[in-house]
């Protein structure tokens, strides 16, 4: 009686995330959730394991990304816990990758200000070749940002090469920063073109809380995840033999 009360339907699932029964149905055949034995008439019976599995992905996809929470638990389903640890890690060394990128960007808004560093500090235009090297791109790269509407080099009337003055500098600096920080070329252009516009910082800053915010929001659901998939592991220990079907007691009975 109690392996019968454990089986759970794809819309049981389904129910406690908002999500339809398709879509449980789709997660398995990625391997996300633990194959589900068939009934008699062939439809899927569900355990609180599999419950668990899907409430463990759910959790860790804002802060890990779809591909990689997905990996995840196909590793867990496949008992390599070496391979979940990795993954985990990677997930945590992202972020504090961004957090690091959003440090270096903070930095930035001193050149903003008008106090760049030292190392940045210039005396008036340089070439496209040596604001490449500064940065550490290719000449390409400045030259695309141009074309984004981000930098606005001037032309030597003799030559009409590309000559950066200093406010061009700074914009590339920051370009290259925000970059860093995964924001597309549109929104770089609408935030330099802001702080250009203000004549101050403010637009960054607002740029820069949203950033932080969105790292908060996904170290959380990370914490949150990992307390799911710990459940999750607990239970596959509890199902030595493999999976699934019936109650845990009767998998260690049998």
């Amino acid at each position: 009686m109690a392996g019968h009360a454990a089986r759970l339907r794809p819309s049981d699932l389904a129910r406690e995330h908002g999500l339809s029964a398709q879509a449980v149905r789709n997660y398995e055949e990625e391997g996300i959730l633990p194959p589900a034995p068939r009934g008699p008439q062939g439809y899927r019976r569900y355990s609180p394991l599999h419950a668990q599995a899907l409430r463990a992905f759910l959790a860790l996809r804002p802060g890990c990304g779809h591909q990689a929470a997905a990996a995840v638990l196909r590793a867990a389903n496949a008992r390599d816990e070496e391979a979940v640890f990795r993954l985990l890690g990677h997930c945590h060394a992202e972020l504090l990758q961004e957090r690091r990128t959003l440090d270096e960007v903070s930095g930035a808004l001193t050149e903003l200000a008008g106090t760049p560093p030292a190392a940045q500090a210039v005396r008036g235009p340089v070439t496209v070749g040596v604001l490449a090297r500064r940065l550490d791109l290719h000449p390409a790269t400045l030259r695309k940002w141009e074309r984004a509407g981000i930098l606005r080099p001037e032309r030597d009337p003799a030559t009409g090469y590309r000559r950066y003055p200093p406010d061009s500098v700074r914009d590339a600096h920051l370009a290259r920063q925000l970059r860093r920080g995964g924001y597309p070329l549109g929104h770089i252009a609408r935030v330099i073109a802001q702080v250009r516009q203000a004549g101050g910082v403010v637009p960054l800053e607002e740029t820069l809380d949203v950033w932080r915010g969105r790292l908060r929001g996904r170290s959380r659901a990370l914490l949150e995840g990992s307390a799911q998939l710990a459940a999750y592991l607990g239970l596959l220990d509890d199902y030595p033999g493999g999976l699934l079907d019936g109650h845990p007691g009767e998998r260690r009975q049998r």
